[in-house]
C-alpha cells in the first residue's frame, strides 16, 4: 500500500473500502447534537473521522444533528462552530444541519409507508416495551401492524398537521418483533413533539428518530464512512436496514465503530456537565476545571497538546480507559520548547539586603535552555521578594532554602544570608534582612563554596501584583448520579490575589504571548478576566506530574 498504508483498523477498512467500491471521494463527517458544548471526548472522535478525510484527500462535515427541539439551542451551535475552528478542522465553507433535511427525511417516510415496511402505531409507550419482549423472548406484534399503507398515510397526515397529542401515536418501521437485536423489533421512526425549533420553528410537530435520520442525512451529503464509538454498533443493523429498505442509489454510506474512550477523573456526560454549569459552583462552561474545549482553552492547554493525546491513544477496536493526567504530560512537551521563563512569587516574603548600596541589573534568560529566545535584564535591588515557603525559621534537617543564619543562592544574581528576621506583633514573619555577597554574581565562575539550595526571587522595582488560580481534580472519586454536586472538590480551585510576577510580562504579553513558564512553579496562561487594572493567570499544569 506504498504511503497508503493503513495507521489503524478504521484506516485500513476505508482503505480496501475506497479500493473494492471504487470511491473518488472519501467523506466522513462529526454530528453533535447542538445541546451542549464540545469535549475532549469530542475531540478524540472529531480526530478520528477529519484524520480519515484528510489522509485520503477527501471532505471533512460537521452536520448538526437537530431533529430533536427539547433541548438545542443556537449557542451551542455557535460553541461548536467556534471550537472547531480553533482546533482546525476544515469542514469546508459551512455547516450542515439535519434540520435543513425535514422535508426530505419525510418524504423518505411516506416512501417506507407506500412500501410496507412503516406503519403507524397506537400503542402507549408501556405497551410497546411489553409487546417488545426481552433478550431471552420475542417481541408480539403490534395489532396495528397490518394497516393498509392508505391508512397509514391518513393517519401519519394527521399527526404533520398537529392533530395528534404527544405519546399518542408514532410511526414505526416494519421489521422483524423476533429479530434476537431489540433494535430492529419495529423501532420508531418518527413521534409528535409540539416544540419549537430553533431554526424551524413551529413548522413541524413530528421530529424523526435519531437511527432513521441519521442514515438519511449521511446519504444526502454524499459521507461515504459514518465512523461512530462502538455504543452504536448494535445501531447498525437499523442503520444499514434504513438505507436498503429505501432503495437507495450510488454509493451508500458505511457504519464503522471505533471502541469508545472513557476518562478517569473528569465526567463528559452533557448531563453531568450541564449539571455542574447549572449548580452555580463553576464559573460556565469555560470553567478551566471542565474537560470542555472551551474549558481546556481557557486553562491554556494548546490543541498541538490535545492532538498529540488523541493521537498516542490511537484508534482501539474496544473501549479504553485513559488516564485524563495523561492530557497533562503531552501539555507539558508541548509548552517546553514554546514558551518563556519567567519569575513569579505566589506568596511574598519581603527580604531586605541591608548591604546593596545602589541597584544592580542582573541577566536573564528568557528559556531554560534555548538561546534564540534571548535574554533580558532585571533590577537587583534594596528590596527584594521571596515565596514564603521558602524561609523557614526552625529548619527540619533536610531543608535547602532560606533560614537564620544560612546562605542560599538567588537565580540568576548572588548568595544572600539571612541575618534577621522580623515579625509583628502576631508573631508572624514579615520581613527578612539579609546580606548578600558581591562575588558570588551568577556567571562570574565563583566556586569557592555551594549554598544550599537556589531560590527565585523579584525586585520590588519589578513587580506587577497578579491574580493567581490554581487547579486540583474537581472530582477526588468517581461521582455518583446522584451525588454529583456534592462530590465537587471545593479545593479544586485556590485563588493568590497578592501574587508578584516580573513587570517585563506585560511586554511580552503586549506582543501577543499568552503562555509561560514560571520558574519552579509551572506553566501559566493569561485568563480572559486579565485587565488593565488587574493581571489574572491560571496555571496550566505544574513542572511536574504526578501521574
Amino acid at each position: 500500500m506504498s504511503e497508503n498504508v493503513a495507521l489503524n483498523f478504521v484506516d485500513r477498512l476505508v482503505y480496501e473500502d475506497k479500493e473494492n467500491r471504487k470511491i473518488d471521494k472519501v467523506v466522513t463527517r462529526f454530528p453533535p447534537e447542538p445541546n451542549g458544548y464540545l469535549h475532549i471526548g469530542s475531540a478524540y472522535a472529531i480526530n478520528i473521522s477529519y484524520g480519515i478525510a484528510q489522509k485520503y484527500g477527501g471532505q471533512f462535515n460537521l452536520r448538526f444533528d437537530d431533529t430533536n427541539p427539547m433541548k438545542e439551542d443556537m449557542e451551542y451551535v455557535h460553541a461548536i462552530m467556534e471550537d472547531m475552528a480553533w482546533l482546525g478542522c476544515d469542514y469546508g465553507k459551512e455547516a450542515f444541519f439535519g434540520s435543513d433535511y425535514s422535508k426530505q427525511i419525510f418524504d423518505y417516510a411516506i416512501d417506507l409507508i407506500n412500501k410496507g415496511k412503516a406503519y403507524v402505531c397506537d400503542l402507549s409507550m408501556e405497551e410497546m416495551r411489553t409487546y417488545r419482549g426481552t433478550l431471552t423472548e420475542a417481541g408480539k406484534n403490534s395489532p396495528y401492524r397490518d394497516r393498509s399503507p392508505e391508512e397509514n398515510l391518513e393517519l401519519f397526515k394527521e399527526m404533520q398537521l398537529g392533530l395528534i397529542d404527544e405519546g399518542v401515536r408514532v410511526l414505526r418501521a416494519k421489521i422483524d418483533m423476533e429479530s434476537p437485536n431489540l433494535i430492529l423489533r419495529d423501532p420508531v421512526i418518527y413521534r409528535v413533539l409540539k416544540e419549537k425549533h430553533y431554526r424551524t420553528g413551529n413548522e413541524w410537530c413530528i421530529y424523526p428518530m435519531y437511527d432513521f435520520a441519521h442514515p438519511i442525512q449521511d446519504y444526502i451529503e454524499g459521507v461515504t464512512h459514518s465512523l461512530c464509538s462502538n455504543e452504536f454498533i448494535n445501531h447498525r443493523p437499523l442503520y444499514d436496514w434504513v438505507l436498503s429498505a429505501l432503495e437507495l442509489k450510488g454509493i451508500l454510506p458505511r457504519q464503522i465503530e471505533f471502541g469508545r474512550l472513557n476518562l478517569t477523573g473528569v465526567v463528559t456526560s452533557k448531563r453531568y456537565l450541564k449539571q455542574l454549569v447549572d449548580s452555580g459552583i463553576l464559573d460556565g462552561w469555560d470553567d478551566p476545571r471542565l474537560p470542555t474545549i472551551k474549558g481546556l482553552r481557557r486553562r491554556g492547554v494548546t490543541k498541538e497538546a490535545i492532538f498529540d493525546f488523541v493521537n498516542e491513544i490511537g484508534v482501539p477496536k474496544t473501549s479504553t480507559t485513559v488516564d485524563y493526567k495523561m492530557l497533562e504530560h503531552f501539555v507539558r512537551q508541548d509548552l517546553k520548547e514554546k514558551v518563556k521563563c519567567l519569575m513569579m512569587v505566589q506568596n511574598p516574603l519581603k527580604v531586605v539586603i541591608t548591604n546593596l548600596e545602589e541597584t544592580e541589573y542582573v541577566d536573564v534568560d528568557n528559556h531554560f535552555s534555548n538561546p534564540e529566545f534571548g535574554s533580558r535584564k532585571i533590577p537587583f535591588s534594596k528590596e527584594l521578594y521571596i515565596e514564603r515557603e521558602d524561609f523557614c525559621e526552625q529548619p527540619p534537617k533536610k531543608f535547602k532554602r532560606l533560614s537564620p543564619g544560612e546562605e542560599v543562592r538567588l537565580r540568576s544574581a548572588y548568595f544572600i544570608k539571612c541575618n534577621e528576621v522580623i515579625k509583628d506583633d502576631q508573631g508572624e514573619v514579615v520581613e527578612l534582612r539579609c546580606t548578600y555577597d558581591v562575588a558570588t554574581k551568577s556567571g562570574s565562575g565563583f566556586n569557592e563554596r555551594k549554598p544550599k539550595g537556589t531560590i527565585h526571587w523579584l525586585s520590588a522595582l519589578d513587580a506587577t501584583r497578579c491574580t493567581v488560580r490554581l487547579y486540583e481534580d474537581l472530582f477526588l472519586e468517581e461521582p455518583s448520579d446522584d451525588q454529583l454536586i456534592e462530590s465537587i472538590n471545593m479545593n479544586s480551585k485556590n485563588v493568590y490575589d497578592n501574587a508578584l510576577v516580573e513587570g517585563s510580562i506585560l511586554n511580552f504579553i503586549s506582543q501577543g504571548e499568552k503562555r509561560f513558564q514560571f520558574i519552579r512553579n509551572g506553566y501559566y496562561v493569561v485568563d480572559k478576566l486579565t485587565s488593565n487594572e488587574q493581571l489574572v493567570m491560571n496555571q496550566i499544569v505544574s513542572l511536574k506530574s504526578n501521574f
